[in-house]
């Protein structure tokens, strides 16, 4: 009898953190690559912060202040995933190729970054439907700044004006690497 109840507690346990990381359980290719991840698998138990990109536009130099929070806060479980989105007056035009060298060399991106995809609500890929129906609110602009806890589950989301070092966005951050 304690086996079957041992075994229905590690069930209920396993089937509500499956039910947790059910955001994040998305297929993306890495950018301008043919590799494939599930993001769920690859960044379960980290803090992820999610944010649409664009390299034409006036938050771009946002690169700087994401790619800083990602070396910070990194060695603590915490990760920066970016989607370029040419969504918003045609600011990511390039093909993925052209915005991986642009992000590598203008701004020294190491963090993750995926495939373009759309975000703006109506046209939105999956991933940004659940993460807006989480939230209230798609990205408006470019730079919308979704961040999941460890647990899979959104925490909050942050304006295109919010810059990353924002002292919300910090606390936030070390709020949730502290869970």
């Amino acid at each position: 009898m304690r086996f079957l109840t041992g075994f229905f507690l590690l069930m209920t346990a396993a089937s509500a953190m499956a039910a947790d990381s059910v955001l994040l359980d998305q297929d993306f290719r890495r950018l301008a690559s043919d590799d494939v991840v599930n993001l769920a698998e690859a960044y379960s138990g980290k803090v992820v912060l999610v944010v649409n990109t664009a390299s034409k536009c006036g938050n771009t130099p946002q690169y700087d202040g994401l790619e800083m929070l990602y070396q910070e806060y990194a060695d603590k479980g915490f990760v920066v995933l970016g989607f370029p989105s040419n969504d918003f007056f045609g600011q990511e035009p390039g093909t993925e190729e052209q915005i991986q060298e642009f992000c590598r060399l203008t701004y020294k991106v190491k963090f993750p970054m995926f495939e373009k995809v759309t975000v703006k609500e109506g046209e939105a890929h999956p991933f940004f439907d659940g993460l807006a129906a989480a939230a209230g609110t798609y990205p408006t602009w470019n730079f919308h700044k979704y961040l999941i806890g460890r647990d899979g589950k959104l925490i909050t989301e942050f304006s295109p004006r919010t810059k990353p070092y924002d002292d919300k966005v910090i606390a936030e951050i070390e709020s949730a690497l502290a869970m």
